[in-house]
C-alpha cells in the first residue's frame, strides 16, 4: 500500500483555481447526475487536451479568441477616452490659456 501512496504522490499534480459559485453548481450537479466526480471530468478534459482532440482544440481556440475580443474591447475603449485627452491637450488650435 505504501508504494502505491508513493506512485501517486509521484504521478499526480494537484490543480487550484476558481470558478464562479453559479459555475461550479452546475457542474457539480451535472457530474451528480452522471455519477462522476469533478476530478473525473477534469482528468477526461486534460486526457482530451493533450491528445490534442478536435473538440478541444476548437475550444481552446474559441476561448482564446473571446479573451482576445473582450482585451480588445477593454483596449478600446480606454484607449479612445486616453486619445482624446492627448487630443485635445495636445491641439495646437486649442488655447489652454482660454479655459
Amino acid at each position: 500500500m505504501g508504494q502505491k501512496k508513493l506512485i501517486d504522490f509521484e504521478t499526480k499534480k494537484t490543480v487550484h483555481f476558481n470558478i464562479s459559485r453559479e459555475s461550479h453548481s452546475a457542474l457539480r450537479i451535472a457530474c451528480f447526475k452522471n455519477r462522476l466526480s469533478m476530478q473525473e471530468v477534469f482528468e477526461e478534459i486534460t486526457q482530451r487536451i493533450s491528445s490534442e482532440s478536435p473538440d478541444m482544440i476548437r475550444l481552446l481556440e474559441e476561448l482564446a479568441f473571446k479573451k482576445r475580443e473582450r482585451i480588445i474591447s477593454n483596449i478600446s475603449e480606454t484607449d479612445a477616452n486616453s486619445l482624446f485627452n492627448i487630443i485635445e491637450r495636445e491641439n495646437p488650435l486649442y488655447d489652454k490659456d482660454d479655459k
